[in-house]
């Protein structure tokens, strides 16, 4: 575990911090986000958030979301929040190009201490001036809980604990990956203790769906999922056209990869979602099949051994044509990995 004690050097009294996290924001970005503003707001500083576009409304509930600032919506404000930081935090993104368009914006502040906190491998360490990283830890948000341990446990309360929880659980896909060390369990007992009634909070987070969310899920198992016993992958594509006539929202096909992993036999899953301008792909694996590494090699991507994403700019049926091709080429590794 990194040791977030060199962190106290950093702080002046009241200062300004940057919160920030990448694009296409998911429950660990918001979550730990969220949580390390509460605890900063606590401890006297000026705190400021900024995301690159906008976070599923699923999460909405979550304390504190509604002063987030939404590059895509208020770019000036966004660019000020950039410029007047005195610390600026990435959460949960390993470069700065994870921010999108906001990414123009990083090193605007010369002066601004920048310091990554992330579990995603291969660090860009070089547009960074302190790094807490490591892939041992279920989440970002299991991380910012122990630099709140490690620096100031008084300051935990009800809500900090509530983001850090949502962060968790959102990473882990409930408890069912990337939470094989005790570490984690012990982290959640501590938010338990804090406020966080687990069931509560997995209703907010798992039973709130909209009406077109679940349609669309029924839509893309009856009509859109591929299975591929032979090369023991199945896929999910969806596009721009069958998004909107299910009333798309930001977040709604969240987790639907993870459907196309859990049919039997299947080691290796994606979804693929058409935006305006390019595909985007995520990635699941079972076993020892790098889908990051895939993500790099084929579609500019990256993440977790297990879990990755990128993007194809080429046509949906290219997409899916090239796709295909290439899962056929790693048949032995994902059937026998």
């Amino acid at each position: 575990m990194p040791d977030f004690k060199t962190l106290e050097s950093c702080f002046t009294p009241k200062a300004g911090i940057l919160l920030t996290s990448h694009q296409n924001p998911d429950g660990d970005a918001l979550g730990s986000m969220l949580a390390l503003y509460h605890y900063f707001n606590r401890s006297g500083h000026k705190v400021s958030m900024v995301l690159p576009n906008v976070f599923p409304a699923y999460l909405a509930w979550l304390p504190g979301s509604g002063d987030i600032l939404i590059f895509e919506r208020n770019q000036a404000a966004c660019e000020k929040a950039f410029r007047d930081a005195d610390i600026l935090f990435a959460l949960d993104y390993n470069a700065p190009h994870r921010l999108g368009e906001a990414a123009a914006f990083f090193s605007v502040n010369k002066t601004a201490k920048r310091i990554l906190i992330d579990h995603h491998p291969e660090p860009d360490t070089g547009s960074f001036d302190m790094v807490f990283s490591t892939t041992r830890v279920s989440s970002t948000a299991e991380l910012v809980f122990n630099l709140i341990k490690s620096l100031d446990y008084s300051k935990m309360d009800k809500n900090t604990a509530e983001c850090l929880y949502a962060g968790i659980v959102t990473d882990t896909g409930s408890f069912s990956y990337s939470c094989d060390y005790s570490e984690t369990f012990f982290a959640v007992s501590e938010l338990i203790r804090f406020g966080v009634i687990p069931s509560v909070l997995n209703n907010r987070i798992y039973s709130a769906y909209s009406e077109n969310r679940m349609n669309l899920l029924g839509y893309c198992l009856s009509e859109k999922l591929r299975v591929y016993r032979e090369y023991c992958t199945a896929y999910i594509a969806l596009t721009l056209e069958e998004l909107q006539r299910f009333g798309y929202k930001t977040g709604d096909t969240e987790g639907f990869v993870n459907y196309a992993l859990s049919v039997e036999g299947m080691k290796f899953a994606a979804i693929f979602i058409e935006r305006e301008n390019k595909i985007r792909a995520s990635f699941r694996s079972k076993g020892n099949f790098p889908v990051n590494d895939f993500a790099r090699s084929h579609y500019a991507g990256g993440g977790h051994k297990n879990a990755a994403g990128g993007d194809s700019f080429e046509s949906m049926q290219d997409t899916l044509t090239r796709f295909e091709n290439l899962m056929k080429e790693h048949k032995e590794s994902i059937c026998n990995g």
